[in-house]
């Protein structure tokens, strides 16, 4: 690799922070490749959204087709409700404060903002190893796939876990923001419980728009309209309801994307081993690799131009998104050869 020391970098809490990477490491090579986020490389290709989607505030109707394309991609059963939300992260926030509850449990480790915010409103938060664990808290925590080991749990057992919990008044809260290029059958959206269960879906991470912020939940409906009122009358901007309306329905586009993902994962997967590194986990959007100098290689990386995602729980991980070209696919290659 060449430089042996590691610079002192501290991370913020996601990925995506080139500024930061910039002003740590100025002497890197421009442009930067990001692969810390786990974003789809490979953007929704949307045609200019009508004028009137940026003059006019959305109206109503408009909003409701998006729910409605939204549970038609997802399967959203009858008994259940979609709303849209400005990114998954606005459910996150706002879910504590609409839940009430004193102890919450969350599946292994994580995202970090779920545990960040339930304390923040005076939950007690555990963190469980397995589904056994966790059905006496009031409220469920499973990223699923998880972020950042791709680990998954059955849609079946999410449901039975959501079933029990709903019987003493509890809620099973299920993050699906990595779930689109899985088969359908991983999603826990269709077949849900009409109570117990709310699911969280990201429109920006499969459909590599994350600057729109258009998210979506599936839940009962009571629970539904609770956060459509805290969101209040616009949850979403014209432009994310015109493009992800047709998106979202879209599915030969999601095919296409699912199948150029996985070739480049695999060419990850190749440039990964022939440096040294194991794969701990993976999903379509990113793999989790692991190496005893992974310290070491973040910062060769970022003095290449290159950013991944570290964390300081776990020092031996770096999780490496997908390259959108191959162009950058030898580009990383070629630092990791150093």
């Amino acid at each position: 690799m060449g430089e042996t020391s590691v610079q002192s970098f501290e991370m913020p809490a996601h990925g995506g922070n080139l500024f930061a990477a910039r002003q740590a490491y100025p002497q890197a090579p421009e442009p930067w490749l990001d692969l810390s986020t786990g974003i789809n490389p490979y953007p929704y290709p949307f045609a200019n959204p009508p004028p009137e989607s940026f003059a006019r505030l959305p109206e109503q109707e408009a909003i409701r087709s998006l729910e409605a394309a939204a549970a038609r991609a997802y399967r959203t059963p009858m008994t259940a409700e979609t709303i849209a939300a400005p990114g998954s992260q606005a459910i996150i926030n706002w879910l504590p404060h609409l839940v009430p509850a004193k102890w919450v449990g969350i599946l292994g480790f994580t995202y970090c903002e779920y545990a960040a915010r339930w304390a923040a409103a005076g939950a007690k938060v555990t963190i469980a190893r397995d589904l056994a664990e966790l059905e006496r808290q009031d409220v469920v925590i499973i990223v699923n796939p998880n972020n950042p080991d791709g680990r998954l749990v059955a849609a079946a057992d999410l449901h039975a876990l959501a079933t029990a919990l709903a019987g003493s008044g509890g809620l099973l809260v299920v993050d699906e923001a990595f779930v689109d290029f899985l088969e359908p059958g991983a999603s826990a959206v269709p077949g849900m419980p009409e109570q117990g269960m709310i699911v969280l879906r990201s429109f920006g991470k499969a459909y590599g728009l994350p600057g729109l912020r258009l998210g979506f939940a599936a839940g009962p409906k009571a629970l539904a309209e609770k956060l459509r009122a805290a969101f209040g009358p616009w949850p979403v901007s014209g432009v994310a309801i015109a493009i992800g309306s047709k998106a979202l329905l879209d599915r030969a586009w999601l095919a296409d994307a699912s199948m150029r993902l996985m070739a480049q994962g695999l060419a990850l997967d190749n440039i990964l081993a022939a440096a040294g590194f194991s794969v701990a986990g993976s999903n379509a959007l990113f793999r989790l690799a692991c190496h005893n100098d992974a310290q070491v290689w973040f910062d060769h990386l970022a003095r290449n131009g290159i950013l991944v995602r570290r964390f300081t729980a776990h020092p031996d991980w770096l999780r490496f998104g997908i390259a959108g070209s191959d162009i950058d696919i030898s580009r990383l290659s070629r630092a990791l050869k150093k």
